[in-house]
């Protein structure tokens, strides 16, 4: 990727400073009235409609925004889109029932892992722990790596400043205050992501003219939106897989169905929440389909700034900095807050012994960001691994979900089912060039394959993943019924 160099780098790390310190002098000014465990956990459970809505979506729209749907869009036709854009939101439908759920039968939890370990026991608790704990490692990779990558392409600024600044100045306010901080500075952070995204949207009206609509995608890349084009479908259902099944297992969301004050707080901020994000991520990617309309050899993870730096113009770049500092920060602090209040919970539960949790989750999230900080300083692309971690909860979301439904399932049933899923989804993960899987161009020649599931790869993964946990439970639940009525 060549850096365009608009700002220098001094001005470059000024912004990044200035952002940072003011996201961390607003969280601990803000929780030092709150410092208590509770207020640490879950907020008190105090916390009402606006400040719960504007903190869902702030934590749930990180920078990966900036680059994911539209880079998506650039293959994967409008199909990409409304995946990405419905598979972030869904989570937040979802969560209006399982809120209900898991509020009222255990309302005295505080994350989703807690409530898994008391209704099915050690065995499964582990696994899903686990599980949480690489997929948000990994988020938290991705976050820093995507804005360090960004504003290096802006400025020619090193990874390594970007990542350390961020990750320090997020870390000490998030360590100091807990949720209380996290949701504060997503208020701030949202009220500030629409605005600049209001900004966005105008510029690049202004900026492309006549060219911002359906017509240009139609006359130069018809096939991005076209029936015929299968992979509009497949893109589209692997994003929306994908992406809600991650973020049913996103701590944070968790959290905050928790510190809601009732229930009707919960359901109304959700609800605000699913629009809001159906409408950000579906502009953002649109923006892709539009980019790579008018430039054919455009670079898909700049899909979305080529339509804002045509000009170059330093106000702009300021703005995108200043956003993806933003949205980047909002995603640190609640991944970091998660990954603390796990260890709290159920650190005991896991070592099967005592300790001071508190000291512990603060030497573990010292620990984390070091390993962020030398990980995303080396611009490493780590999509690969982001879509390995995908499938570890593709293979766990309707096992773990499907439970809360129906009458009590033996946890080994579901144990069981998890590793079918990952099993199978493995069998079918593509290698990194996305060529050929374990099970076909390995194990199995590609050619006795139709080429409609050697040409769709990661779609066939994550959909085998999803589904065969189903059928395994499904299978497990009849002839249970089945024994059931022979006893009678």
């Amino acid at each position: 990727m060549q850096n365009i160099n608009v700002i220098s780098q001094f001005s470059s790390i000024i912004i990044i400073l200035i952002t940072s310190v003011l996201f961390a002098i607003i969280g601990i000014f803000y929780s030092r009235k709150f410092l208590d465990l509770n207020n640490y956990l879950v907020a008190n459970r105090s916390i009402g409609i606006f400040p719960l809505t504007t903190s869902f979506i702030a934590s749930a729209l990180g920078s990966w925004i900036l680059f994911g749907p539209a880079s998506a869009a650039s293959w994967g036709g409008i199909g990409a889109v409304i995946g990405y854009a419905l598979g972030t939101a869904f989570p937040f439908f979802l969560l209006i029932y399982l809120g209900k759920i898991f509020r009222s039968q255990f309302p005295n939890g505080k994350s989703l892992i807690e409530v898994i370990r008391l209704k099915f026991g050690n065995n499964l608790f582990k696994l899903i722990l686990l599980l949480s704990f690489f997929y948000m490692t990994v988020f938290l990779i991705a976050e820093v790596t995507a804005v360090s990558i960004l504003i290096r392409y802006l400025s020619d600024t090193s990874l390594w400043v970007t990542s350390f600044i961020i990750i320090t100045f997020s870390m000490i306010y998030t360590l100091y205050g807990g949720l209380r901080a996290s949701i504060f500075t997503d208020n701030v952070q949202f009220i500030l992501l629409l605005f600049l995204l209001i900004i966005t949207f105008f510029t690049i009206i202004f900026i492309q003219d006549s060219n911002f609509n359906i017509n240009i995608i139609r006359e130069n890349k018809p096939l991005l939106l076209s029936a015929n084009y299968y992979t509009n479908y497949t893109s589209g259902i692997t994003f929306f897989i994908a992406v809600a099944a991650t973020n049913l297992f996103h701590q944070g969301n968790w959290q905050r169905v928790y510190a809601a004050k009732n229930y009707k707080v919960l359901k109304t901020s959700l609800i605000i929440s699913f629009v809001f994000s159906i409408i950000i991520v579906f502009f953002i990617g649109f923006c892709g389909l539009i980019s790579v309309s008018l430039n054919l050899s455009i670079n898909p993870d700049l899909a979305f700034f080529s339509l804002l730096l045509d000009r170059q113009n330093i106000f702009i770049v300021v703005i995108i900095v200043f956003l993806a500092i933003s949205l980047t920060v909002s995603s640190i602090d609640t991944i970091l807050n998660a990954v603390s209040s796990l260890i709290i919970v159920d650190g005991e539960k896991t070592f099967n012994k005592r300790f001071n949790t508190k000291k512990a989750s603060r030497f573990f999230i010292v620990l984390l960001s070091i390993v962020t900080f030398l990980i995303s300083s080396q611009g490493i692309s780590i999509l690969y691994l982001f879509l390995l971690a995908d499938l570890f909860c593709c293979a766990a979301v309707i096992s773990v979900f499907f439970s809360f439904y129906k009458k009590p399932i033996k946890d080994r049933d579901i144990y069981f089912s998890i590793v079918l899923g990952l099993i199978g989804g493995l069998m079918f993960f593509p290698t990194p060039d996305f060529s050929k899987s374990l099970l076909i161009g390995i194990l199995l020649p590609t050619n006795i394959f139709p080429e409609f599931i050697s040409k769709s790869l990661l779609f066939c993964s994550f959909f085998i993943a999803t589904l065969l946990p189903l059928l395994t439970l499904k299978i497990a639940f009849l002839q249970k019924n089945r024994n059931t009525q022979c006893k009678h």
